[in-house]
């Protein structure tokens, strides 16, 4: 692994991007055989490689300083997730574990002072897991209008009753942010009726069911709750009544991009891994190098991540200029997933069998790929909303302004 200086940004963004990978690549992947395994030795090296992170001042940079971040703003942690991607283990070490830290980045914004001392400070500190609980299993992911969660006030509480599943981290979560509907639908827009409402779950009636298996994972990260007339008193709402959509959106649209500059990450340590191996690996009287097939592998592959890198960075800088960016969220959202799904395909067709196997992250990362054309809104709504704001734009009468 080996990152340059990029000319065109500014000296600090450099030297994160810089100080990030030599931890990834020194520290980190040398020691991913034993990250993978749950014992003595591995919390050991886990604890020593976040040490290091620590002391270089790299620790939490989603987070503002006052809560013990490094307070870098969207676009320089947009490149460091680009580094931090090359192993799956660098998230975590470096103190970015989700779906903590979306419900720490959104208690920062919309939380009460009251809230983040209760609730936000002990998930810096480590002492309280959460989760997000939004999609329900009878209900389109894609469509958050369609939500049936119901929060009803009584008094000084809310009433929660709902069904959610794939809320990361149920088991193990302290707290769960539980998206609900809260205005009667004759007196609201449809966006307006959604709030998101802090439950602990030890609340009598929050029940967590099951691990629902994922690729054939029975021991997964995704819960599934139901919530039986749970009661939390009203101020465990969190930010304005009804604007649980907009948090949600908060959320979601610094997210996609994150989550792009990780598929770029992996694209590259799949495509380092696949050259490397082309250049050793001798079959059928020569180097899979020689081959042309191979040949053809490496170039697609070289394409598709430059291709997704342009456009993830274009689309984090129009964000980070206050543009609407949600024609380019989109069209990175449907792009880069599919240009990841092709590259670690091409790696693990190189590595043949020891690409299927468990012996490389290859596996895990088609996985991931895959399951990315599907979370924060599958492809199929993302193309439609592209094309509707093209449209839009030109039924005022306004071209595309292609120099954006």
């Amino acid at each position: 692994m080996q990152v340059a200086p990029i000319p065109t940004l500014d000296d600090e963004t450099n030297q994160i991007r810089l100080m990030t990978a030599d931890i990834v690549a020194n520290d980190i992947i040398p020691n991913e055989h034993f990250l993978r395994q749950r014992d003595k030795q591995s919390l050991a090296h886990w604890g020593r490689l976040m040490g290091i992170v620590k002391e270089k001042g790299l620790w939490a940079p989603h987070l503002p300083e006052e809560y013990g971040g490094m307070g870098i703003g969207f676009l320089k942690l947009a490149y460091m997730n680009e580094i931090l991607a090359w192993s799956p283990y660098s998230n975590p070490i470096f103190g970015i574990l989700a779906p903590n830290s979306g419900n720490q980045k959104i208690l920062v914004k919309y939380g009460t002072a009251e809230q983040k001392k209760k609730w936000l400070e002990p998930l810096v500190a480590g002492t309280m897991q959460s989760c997000f609980a939004m999609t329900e299993p009878d209900n389109a992911g894609s469509d958050p209008r369609s939500i049936q969660t119901r929060a009803v006030r009584d008094g000084d509480q809310w009433v929660i009753n709902g069904h959610k599943w794939f809320a990361s981290n149920a088991k193990h979560a302290d707290i769960a942010i539980v998206m609900c509907r809260t205005e009667d639908e004759s007196n609201a827009d449809s966006k307006g009726r959604m709030t998101q409402i802090i439950v602990p779950t030890e609340t009598p009636g929050f029940q967590y069911i099951r691990s629902v298996p994922v690729w054939g994972q029975e021991r997964g990260h995704h819960g599934e709750i139901v919530l039986d007339n749970v009661r939390v008193p009203l101020e465990n709402a969190l930010g304005k009544h009804g604007s649980g959509h907009q948090a949600a959106q908060d959320r979601l649209g610094a997210g996609r991009v994150y989550h792009c500059m990780n598929c770029i990450g992996q694209m590259w340590r799949a495509f380092d891994m696949m050259v490397k191996r082309a250049m050793q690996r001798e079959v059928h009287g020569g180097l899979l190098a020689e081959k042309q097939f191979i040949q053809g592998f490496i170039a697609d592959s070289y394409m598709d991540i430059q291709a997704s890198r342009l456009m993830t960075i274009r689309c984090a800088e129009l964000m980070e200029s206050g543009f609407d960016a949600r024609t380019d969220i989109s069209a990175i959202k449907v792009f880069v997933p599919n240009a990841m799904h092709r590259v670690v395909d091409r790696a693990i067709q190189v590595h043949g069998a020891l690409g299927v196997s468990a012996e490389t992250p290859l596996e895990g990362m088609y996985r991931g790929a895959r399951t990315l054309r599907l979370a924060d809104g599958p492809d199929e709504v993302h193309r439609i909303l592209i094309a509707k704001n093209v449209l839009k734009r030109y039924a005022s009468g306004d071209s595309w302004d292609f120099g954006l």
